[in-house]
């Protein structure tokens, strides 16, 4: 797809062929580059300069490199009229730019001379980029990792998002409890983006419907809405892996239409005069507003109608050639929704071709239904997005009339086939009742092309479980693409001193060929190799620990082993679990039941933000702070046990913490996990994996085999019939000793300085609820951490386990993530 521009002058046109910059023939060049865009972009000269200046011109300079085959790739693409992927995303999780467009561009080597050349340390303006707030976890480093691929294996496509001023917010810690802060990362600018207000688009929300008449006696509906905002593109340049290709990331910004009355400022009524700017500008303002108010709910709501309705008419307005014909559509593209956020843009592309295009709603409904392909990223109900009927027909009062006729015409097909069976017909209805709500998961189902799960066993309960209805009447509708991570970010740019090490066994390719790693598994023999990637290790640790020194004050022990679990703080994702096998270690030694010097030296790391709303979740981070408090500075554990939480956890710190790892810990409840990515990072990096049999650590431990996971705990069908049964945690509380000695800590105040209060709710949860069955699995997880120590006793064994992680988890790149995308869903060549 090409990022929009005017219509390009004819080939004769003296300024058809624009100069752009070449690509650099020497240092020396690059140096004139960079010197130009300090002194005339930022208007300083470089003895004068401050930080952030050369970091900007750095990395105009680096953009400059990248943009004639931008261009280029635009012009080929309106040329081609080829089909492509819109990839439609809430969240784009990039990390820093400045090393992945190096990399890409293969700049990195001269880019560091010049600055050399200038003085200037390049690893100083390196520390000047902030990371892009635009995503929260695993759901927009995947459409980061995902658009990465595409751009290498040259696919044509366009990323659409929000370009979130805010993104999901700064996280500090006040006594040990989660404060949000607003995470400006935009308030020194970004020199990445390329903004196009007069592409800007009007997205119209409110109003009414009313009933007209065509020219040719069709009666249609004709929405009469009641205000609006404009949406105006942001351009981000994707650059693929060594191969020239650019393809586009665009986000939008809401702006106000009239942002400023004058006549109301001369009256004195300064905040009144500019409250239209302030309502609009909320919609792209901070990643998913806490939405347990009303309000919070309606701005959701618009911030996903906003993104998709743009990107919707930027996409026909001006991706296609001007006299496309529209019933081939489905030759041109595909909109990928990335889970149910987008989901609205189903009706909004009914209204386009019906209303705003005069299509019938017959040949309009077939066109949808091969546009659009839906990834599920949840088996969590919760999670399975729903809208009241209420707040839809207020707020978009057209799509909620689109949305019953799509399910009064679904509806219609379920009783040609089934018959009257009503329970089976209102089990599968889009609109669902008590309250009157619209499941977005299921309007994705009935319009996709394809429905596809993000892990073998994801997919599986997604078509038994979740939606087994739709996929009985759906035959071939259902298939998995299990999810993969990027080895140019996470090994090249991340692990340099393992991606060196690959590269000296295997050669050069395996970055774009990551199934080459299977070459490894012989080395994993060569006692010289061992040495090696142990020192890789040791490396990646002292560099971890150097950045936690200087970010958050921490010391880390480099002959620990290092125990991680980085992810966003969910209940299923049970850190509570891994809180509860602290507390049981830290018992142990103070009550003297366990020497301190029996215990393997273990430095536990955790990262997570927990959504400001969700109450249990905060309380964990609080008590994961706590616990760390208490045993950190307690000299009976004789430096054997430490927990570190540095906060605000995000991609750049995602880069040094994985790498050091020793131990991934993957431990939620069989059947709550989707996939996982960082499960997948982690193994690729070296790091050994204890985790249960969910998400894709079925397809790791597969792949790695028995001898290199440490797996534990209950089955997916073993806790269905748990729950069948009858869960009560409380008698796995009485059963356990060691349970009970943990969980009793807690609630006497060790952690609380003595106030049994402070962690009450959390204990009784855990007796008396326990929704994600943390005591059935205790004692089989504390079991096999037991293996764990044992098994790291012994350096070389733990060595060549973990080469044969790497060895094994090739599978896991986004590229053949992309490759089964291409091959199951989108059927999209590539431009080469």
């Amino acid at each position: 797809m090409s990022a929009h521009e005017p219509t390009p002058p004819a080939a004769s046109h003296p300024l058809a062929l624009a100069p752009v910059a070449a690509p650099p023939a020497s240092v020396d060049g690059f140096v004139r580059e960079f010197l130009r865009n300090l002194n005339f972009e930022r208007g300083v000269a470089l003895s004068s300069s401050a930080p952030n200046d050369r970091y900007m011109a750095l990395a105009y300079t680096v953009r400059d490199y990248l943009m004639a085959r931008w261009l280029e790739d635009q012009r080929r693409q309106r040329e081609a009229q080829a089909k492509g992927v819109c990839y439609l995303s809430a969240e784009y999780l990039l990390g820093r730019q400045l090393d992945n467009n190096l990399l890409a561009a293969r700049l990195t080597e001269v880019a560091t001379e010049a600055m050399a050349a200038c003085g200037i340390d390049i690893d100083e303006l390196r520390q000047q980029e902030v990371e892009p707030g635009l995503g929260n976890g695993g759901l927009g480093r995947l459409a980061a990792c995902f658009i990465d691929s595409l751009a290498t294996m040259s696919v044509p496509s366009i990323g659409y998002g929000i370009r979130y001023e805010y993104g999901i917010f700064r996280q500090t810690f006040v006594d040990g409890q989660q404060v949000e802060q607003p995470d400006a990362w935009l308030t020194l600018g970004s020199p990445w983006e390329f903004p196009h207000p007069e592409a800007a688009q009007k997205i119209w929300f409110g109003g009414h419907t009313e009933q007209t008449t065509d020219d040719d006696g069709v009666s249609r509906s004709k929405w009469v809405p009641g205000w609006h905002v404009l949406a105006v593109p942001y351009n981000y340049m994707v650059p693929g892996y060594h191969n020239g290709r650019v393809n586009t990331l665009r986000l939008w910004r809401a702006v106000a239409s009239d942002a400023f009355d004058l006549r109301i400022f001369n009256s004195g009524d300064y905040e009144e005069a500019v409250r239209a700017q302030t309502f609009a500008e909320n919609i792209s303002k901070v990643l998913y507003p806490e939405d347990s108010t009303p309000q919070g709910k309606e701005l959701r709501l618009q911030q996903q109608y906003f993104f998709v309705a743009a990107s919707i008419a930027d996409f026909l307005d001006h991706q296609l050639s001007h006299d496309y014909d529209l019933e081939k559509l489905p030759d041109r593209v595909i909109f990928q929704l990335n889970d149910t956020h987008p989901v609205i843009a189903v009706p909004e592309f009914m209204r386009v071709l019906v209303d705003e295009r005069g299509m019938d709603w017959d040949a309009a409904w077939a066109i949808t239904q091969k546009c659009f392909a839906y990834t599920c990223h949840t088996l969590l109900p919760e999670a399975l997005e729903v809208w009241s009927v209420e707040l839809l027909g207020r707020l978009l009062p057209r799509h909620l009339e689109i949305i019953y006729r799509i399910n009064e015409d679904f509806l219609l097909q379920v009783r040609e086939r089934f018959g009257d069976d009503e329970m089976r017909i209102r089990n599968m209805s889009i609109i669902s009742e008590n309250p009157r709500s619209v499941r977005m998961a299921y309007l994705a189902t009935v319009a996709g092309a394809k429905v596809n799960g993000v892990a073998e066993l994801h997919s599986q309960l997604l078509r038994e479980k979740v939606l087994p209805d739709f996929d009985e009447f759906y035959p071939g509708k259902f298939t998995n693409v299990t999810n993969g991570v990027t080895p140019r970010r996470f090994v090249r740019l991340a692990n340099p001193g393992l991606a060196g090490l690959i590269t000296e066994a295997l050669g050069a390719g395996w970055t774009v060929d990551l199934e080459r790693l299977r070459g490894l598994e012989a080395f994993a023999e060569d006692p010289e190799f061992r040495d090696k990637f142990a020192e890789v290790k040791r490396a990646n640790k002292r560099v971890l620990g150097e950045v936690l020194r200087e970010r958050d004050g921490f010391a880390l022990s480099e002959d620990h082993m290092l125990d991680v679990m980085v992810k966003r703080l969910h209940e299923y994702k049970r850190q509570m679990l891994k809180v509860l096998h602290i507390v049981t270690a830290y018992e142990g030694i103070v009550s003297g039941r366990t020497p301190a010097s029996a215990v393997q030296p273990r430095t536990f790391i955790f990262g997570a933000k927990a959504a400001p709303g969700y109450a249990m979740a905060k309380r964990i981070i609080h008590l994961i702070n706590a616990v760390g408090s208490v045993v950190n500075d307690d000299p009976r554990v004789e430096g054997r046990l430490k927990v570190l939480f540095p906060p605000n956890y995000n991609v750049t710190l995602a880069e040094r913490v994985i790498p050091a790892a020793d131990l991934s810990e993957q431990i939620s409840l069989a059947g709550k996990e989707a996939s996982g990515t960082g499960n997948m990072k982690f193994a690729l990096n070296g790091a050994l994996t204890i985790g249960t049999d969910d998400g894709a650590n079925v397809e790791i431990r597969e792949l790695v085999g028995d001898d290199n996971f440490f797996l534990f705990g209950m089955t997916e069908p073993e806790v269905e019939a748990l729950w069948a049964k009858g869960y009560k945690p409380a008698e796995f509380y009485q059963a356990d000793p060691s349970l009970r000695r943990a969980i009793d800590l807690i609630a006497s105040g060790a952690f609380s300085d003595g106030d049994r209060s402070v962690f009450e709710p959390i204990v009784s949860n855990l007796l008396y609820d326990d929704r994600f069955m943390v005591l059935a699995d205790y004692s089989s997880y504390i079991a096999e951490q037991a293996k764990v120590d044992a098994a790291y006793a012994d350096q070389d064994a733990w060595t060549k386990a973990s080469i044969l992680n790497v060895a094994r988890t090739g599978f896991f790149s986004s590229d053949r993530s992309i490759r089964d995308y291409i091959d199951r869903i989108w059927h999209t060549p590539p431009i080469l």
